[in-house]
């Protein structure tokens, strides 16, 4: 199976490449989100910060689809029930189309705004803005969209830490193991 790695007791378990995205874009996300809900009471200087995170975000999570497409994940184990294999699965691909769509939702409600600031990436070289209309009523909606999206990933990531805190001390099967660096045998 393309994508996996198999240790001499049989576990399987996803690309180094694969645990490495996953766990950057996880903490690039959370910090995101932590600094979006906590925006206000922030100084300024934290939104332009928030703005390249999310770019980072939108560039590793079309690199992460595109690992994801090329390669298949390994199996679940055989104790995971039919239905939460699917719900797995749907989540999974609930994740990519929102770790895309923030940030694209965040720079579009950004270049729709009457008032654009500098767009750059950590400061090091400019960003361009979204081709859309410089309108406030553009920008707001887009603001609206961005923030709705950003509490449902807020609720989708305590769902996905839910679920795999299940398998680890419930279950107790190894369904946490194929996606934490370094556990288990490679």
């Amino acid at each position: 199976m393309m994508g996996t790695v198999f240790s001499g007791a049989g576990l399987t378990r996803y690309t180094r490449v694969a645990i490495a995205l996953h766990w950057t874009i996880a903490v690039l996300l959370v910090t995101n989100l932590g600094i979006g809900l906590l925006m206000d009471d922030l100084p300024d200087g934290i939104v332009p910060i928030h703005k390249s995170i999310g770019m980072l975000v939108l560039l590793l999570s079309l690199v992460r689809l595109g690992w994801r497409i090329g390669h298949r994940p390994p199996p679940l184990p055989a104790s995971v029930k039919p239905w939460e294999k699917g719900l797995a699965h749907a989540v999974h691909w609930i994740f990519y189309a929102f770790m895309i769509f923030i940030p694209l939702s965040g720079w579009i409600f950004t270049s729709a705004s009457p008032k654009r600031h500098a767009l750059t990436f950590f400061g090091l070289f400019g960003l361009p803005y979204f081709p859309v209309p410089q309108e406030k009523a553009i920008s707001h909606v887009w603001h609206g969209r961005h923030e709705t999206v950003a509490y449902l990933m807020l609720a989708l990531l305590v769902l996905h830490v839910a679920a795999a805190l299940k398998h680890r001390f419930l279950d107790r099967d190894r369904t946490l193991d194929r996606m934490l660096p370094g556990a288990g045998p490679r």
